[in-house]
C-alpha cells in the first residue's frame, strides 16, 4: 500500500517561506539538500510524518505562475478559532472562518491562508473525516 510522504511546491525566497511555514503551522526544517542549481527543504512537525518540500531554483527572480490548476494543501487543527486568532495576530492574513454544512449537519469548518508565493492552504477543524 502506498503512503503519502510529501508535497512539493516551488518557492522564490527560501528564508521567507521557511519563516512563513514555521509561524503559520509550526513546521521546522527536517532536512535541507543543496545542489548546484536548486535546493530542497523538507519541513515537518511532530503532528505528522507528512512533509512539505520547498524547492528553490537558484537564480530565479520572478515569482512562479500558479496557473489555474493548483488546488491547495490542507492541514487540520484541534481548535480552529484559536489557530485563526493566532495566525491573525502573527499578521499572516487568514481568510474568514467558513462553516460548510451538508444535509443540515456540519461537514467542515475551515479558513484559507496564502503563503508568500500565493499557494493556498486550507486550515480545517478536526472533525469527521478531517482528522
Amino acid at each position: 500500500m502506498a503512503k503519502t510522504i510529501h508535497s512539493m511546491i516551488r518557492v522564490l525566497d527560501e528564508a521567507r517561506s521557511v519563516a512563513f511555514y514555521d509561524a503559520a503551522f509550526g513546521l521546522k526544517i527536517a532536512d535541507r539538500l543543496d545542489f548546484d542549481t536548486f535546493t530542497l527543504v523538507y519541513m515537518s512537525n511532530a503532528e505528522s510524518d507528512f512533509e512539505v518540500e520547498l524547492t528553490i531554483n537558484k537564480g530565479r527572480t520572478e515569482p512562479y505562475a500558479l496557473g489555474d490548476g493548483y488546488g491547495h494543501l490542507a492541514v487540520s487543527v484541534s481548535d480552529l478559532d484559536a489557530e485563526h486568532a493566532r495566525i491573525a495576530a502573527a499578521d499572516l492574513n487568514p481568510g474568514k472562518i467558513v462553516e460548510f454544512n451538508r444535509d443540515g449537519a456540519l461537514l467542515a469548518r475551515f479558513f484559507f491562508i496564502a503563503d508568500p508565493d500565493g499557494y493556498k492552504i486550507e486550515v480545517l477543524q478536526r472533525h469527521g473525516r478531517f482528522k
